[in-house]
Formats: C-alpha cells, structure tokens, sequence
C-alpha cells in the first residue's frame, strides 16, 4: 500500500511536470513554422477544450491562415455563448501582437489544467477565437529585412494594406444618415462597388465574419500605444481632428477603456507618447481615442465589423516600437496580460437571450433587436441595431443603465421590454428572452407592418408611460400578457 501511494504521488508529479515543461513558452519571435507548431503543442495539451483551424482562404504566398478555438463545446456555436477573437499582425511588421496572441493561447492552456478558477470560467461561457497572423507573408518580408523599417512589410504580398482592404461600409452608413434611410447595421448586402481588389486574406477574414456570430473582437497593431474605437472614418473626409462619432459611442469607450486601464502604463498619463504630439495626448485622455480624430482610414476592419455584422471591434496599438527585440517580450507580456483577459470578459456586459415563437417556442433568428436609453428621463434611441443568430439567440453589449429593448421581425408582433442593466464583473450578461407572437396569415399585410414597426422604432419623440424605474416591472408584465393572447 505504501509502494502504491508512492508511486502514485511520483507519477502525479511527473505528469505536472510534463504539462509544466510541454507547455514552456520560449520568449522569441516565432517564425511561419513555428507558430503553427506551438498552436498544435497546446491543442495537444488542451485537445478537450481547443482546436486549430485554418481559413478558408491562405495568404497570397499560399501560407496557411491560422486560428485556435478555446471553448467547452470547440467547434460549434453554443446558445448564450459569445463568440469573442483576437486577430494579431494584419500588418506584418507589427509583431508584438502575434507573439502575445501565442502566449495568450499558452496561458489559458497552462491556466485551464492548472485549475485557475477565472481561466475556467471565462473559458466555459465564451468561444474565444486567436488568430496569431493575418498577414505571415509581410511578416517574412518584415523580418527578413532586419525588421526595423517603418513600413517594409506592412502590406501583404500584393504590396496593399489589408487594414484599407475591407468594403467601406462606413460611407453606407453616412449616407443612410445623411439621407434619413433608417438602415444601420448588417450593410454588406448594400455594397455596390469595391475601391481595390478584395486580397485573399481580407476575403478569408471577411467569411469567418459572415460565418460566426462575433460579439466582440479586438486587433492588434504596433506603432502607437492606445487603444482606438469606431468610427475609423470621418464623415466629412477630414484626414484629422473629426471625431466620428459611433452610435455605440459611450459603449465603444468603456471597451477601450477595459483594456487600456488594465494595461501597465497605457492610460498612465505621465508617460511619454511615441514622438508626435497626437501621441502624447492618448495617455492625457486614458489611453483611447477615437479613430477617425486620430486620422482618417477607410476600408479599415474595424469599422467593417460593427457595420456587416453584430461584433463591436477595436484596435489595440500595443507599443512604439513595431518588431521590438526579443529581450522585451517577457516584460511586454506582463504589460499586457491582464488587460487581454480582462477585454475578453466585456463579451459579457450588457443583455443577451433567446428570440422564439411564443406558440410553437422554435426561435427566431434574423429578429432585430432595438434599444433605446432611458436612463434618467433620456429618451435616446441608439441607431444601430443587432439581430438573432442561427440559433434564436442575441446579445447586446451595454454599459450601465435603464434601456427599453424592443425586438421585430417581419412575421411577429413587435415585443419591448424595459430592463436595467449593471454589468457585474466576472458574470454572464442579464438574460432577457423574448417571445415573439406570430402574425395570423389573414391579417398579414408586410407592407404596412414594416412601416408600422420603423416608424416605432424612429420616432424619437415616443415616451412610454412606464418610464420611471419604479413601474418597469409593471411594463414586462403587461407585455407578457399582449403576448400569450
């Protein structure tokens, strides 16, 4: 008995130790080959809760696009989960991202089998999606020109920036503005013409949108510190100084903040900016700024994500220096841990549920749904609107306050609800499921339902009579009544 416990205690610790020394990260960079290799070395250690896999299209060179999926359920969408990524070195000379993304996938592997508590419970509510490298040919390009060049590499093989590369969606959606055409999410069907050529890996990234329900993602850049929200584009064409406001704006800024807050030094406003005097006043404002007044871009993915899909995206600008040298990467890990982490769980503010036919309780996809802030007698409507996925399910990031929410669909009765919103940390989203009464065939007039549920949703001088938070209980309940008749 005692030879037993013995050698079981042996092998339990041979076994930690094999985990412990599989999984050892080298602080390098790592070329083509070997970021794949260690994508495979940590599938291999967490082969339950990851899985590798690679777009739809390879890059103009013919390299592979790779991502690793962490998840409980690792290749399929899961009702009330959202799905969350991080793309790294859209511009190849900017490489910080990807060897943090290989680290990032090392220590939530490292985490799960170590039993970490947040690790496991951020990996059991959320897909999470990394991808190390968009661009791998303008990373060789980058580093075998010695990596110190401004702007060797940053294009792909093509020699064209994949960050201008995206459909701009962002000229549609001034245009509906301008034009009073109340049509502001989901624009992709709207393109008419493309300003360049899609390159492959713009068209790859772009399917992967179109394919998975996103709710938040990131990208990763170099070459500044701070971290930028929508709109990437101005409205008026100015190249600088215009701030282009999103209609998620107050949204759009506590994620930035999310991340720059939990960076070392980003929102430090007593460290040096990166050389010019934009630069030196990110820190000044928290360590986020607005894309467009920091200078104008078009066709950037950014911007793409919030306007053809549900995914709110920033950019993350994570140094001065684009190809720093080996011996900072440790210390440049530490610096941006937490804040990696910590913009992951924002995946998880605001509401989420299911859409479903309240007769047959199949759900609904494709339902938009609609918000309004009601917070302290505001009556704003917030003009971008998100639909159900594939599965009836729908989430909706929102900071703090009283919202009515208000879901249509063509074939339904349009249903709101009044909610209150807290964001606890470290918890799901408050779940708000609605169901949807279907429109008897004999009544069915789609014309003038249409009309009927966009003026409701647009007309801003419209106030329920339940706007104090004391009778929003009261307005659920009548609403659930309508609904079961």
């Amino acid at each position: 008995m005692v030879f037993y416990a013995k050698s079981t205690s042996f092998i339990a610790l041979f076994v930690i130790f094999l985990v412990r020394e599989t999984l050892q990260f080298e602080y390098r960079h790592h070329n083509n080959q070997e970021l794949i290799e260690t994508l495979e070395e940590v599938h291999q250690r967490c082969p339950n809760v990851t899985r590798i896999y690679e777009l739809s299209e390879r890059s103009v060179r013919g390299v592979p696009l790779w991502f690793i999926e962490f998840a409980t359920m690792p290749g399929h969408h899961q009702r009330l989960k959202p799905e969350f990524k991080y793309i790294a070195n859209m511009h190849g000379n900017e490489v910080l991202g990807r060897e943090l993304i290989l680290r990032l996938a090392v220590y939530l592997c490292e985490a799960y089998l170590n039993g970490d508590r947040e690790i496991q419970s951020l990996i059991s509510m959320t897909r999470m999606h990394l991808m190390p490298s968009m661009n791998p040919d303008g990373w060789q390009v980058a580093t075998d020109t010695g990596g110190r060049d401004y702007l060797i590499g940053r294009p792909n093989n093509n020699s064209i920036d994949l960050n201008r590369n995206f459909p701009d969606l962002d000229r549609i959606m001034f245009s509906n503005e301008m034009n009073h055409i109340h049509h502001n999410h989901h624009l992709l069907q709207d393109v008419s013409s493309l300003r360049q050529p899609l390159q492959p890996e713009t068209k790859a990234v772009i399917r992967l949108i179109m394919a998975i329900p996103f709710v938040l993602s990131a990208n990763l850049h170099g070459g500044d510190l701070v971290a930028n929200y929508p709109f990437d584009e101005s409205r008026s064409g100015a190249q600088q100084d215009e701030y282009s406001i999103a209609p998620d704006d107050e949204t759009f800024r506590h994620l930035a903040l999310s991340y720059s807050l939990y960076h070392a030094d980003m929102a430090n406003p007593k460290r040096k900016g990166c050389g010019d005097s934009r630069s030196d006043q990110f820190a000044k404002q928290g360590g986020i700024t607005n894309g467009a007044q920091w200078y104008n871009l078009q066709g950037g993915m950014q911007d793409f994500n919030y306007l053809s899909s549900n995914d709110f995206e920033i950019t993350l600008e994570l140094g001065c220096e684009k190809y720093p040298p080996n011996h900072v990467l440790m210390q440049e890990w530490k610096r941006n841990k937490n804040a990696l982490i910590n913009f992951i769980w924002q995946s998880h503010i605001g509401l989420k549920g299911m859409v479903y036919n309240i007769k047959t309780k199949e759900p609904i996809s494709n339902a938009i749904v609609h918000v309004r802030n009601i917070t302290n007698g505001l009556h704003r409507d917030i003009k971008h609107d998100v639909t159900s996925v594939h599965e009836g399910d729908y989430y909706r990031l929102l900071t703090p306050g009283q919202y009515k929410v208000t879901v249509t669909h063509e074939n339904f009765y349009p249903r709101s609800k009044i909610v209150v919103v807290k964001n606890l940390p470290y918890t799901e989203a408050l779940r708000v499921d609605f169901g949807l009464r279907p429109v008897p065939h004999s009544d069915f007039k789609l014309s003038h339902i249409l009309t009927d549920i966009k003026e409701y949703l647009v007309n801003s001088d419209y106030k329920s009579p339940y706007d104090d938070p004391r009778y929003w209980k009261v307005w659920n309940d009548e609403q659930d009544q309508i609904a079961t008749e």
